[in-house]
C-alpha cells in the first residue's frame, strides 16, 4: 500500500533518536524525546488550498525539521508515518 497526500500535505518518516551523542555519551531513557526531524516520503500537488496558491517546496528525500505538535500519525503494514501541511515543517536540513 502507497500513501498519497493530497493538496499541501506531505508524509514524513520521523528519523531514529541517536542514544548516543558524538562523543560517545549515553542518554538517559528519560531524556528522550522523539525527534522533530524526519525524510519527505510524498509529497501532494499543492494548487490551490483554502484560496491561496500553495507552491510545494519540498521534494521526495528532504530532511525536514516540523513543528513539535503538528500532523496526524498513521501506521501502514509495520512503518510509522506523520502527515502534516507543508506550513507545519519549519525547514530543510542540507
Amino acid at each position: 500500500m502507497k500513501l498519497a497526500p493530497l493538496g499541501d500535505r506531505v508524509v514524513l518518516k520521523q528519523l531514529e533518536a541517536e542514544e548516543t551523542t558524538k562523543s560517545g555519551i549515553v542518554l538517559p531513557g528519560q531524556s528522550k524525546e522523539k525527534p522533530q526531524q524526519a525524510e519527505v516520503i510524498a509529497v501532494g500537488p499543492g494548487g490551490v488550498v483554502d484560496g491561496k496558491e500553495v507552491k510545494m517546496e519540498v521534494k521526495v528525500g528532504d530532511q525536514v525539521i516540523y513543528s513539535k505538535y503538528a500532523g496526524t500519525e498513521v501506521k501502514l503494514d509495520e512503518d510509522e508515518y506523520i502527515i502534516v501541511r507543508q506550513s507545519d515543517i519549519l525547514a530543510i536540513v542540507k
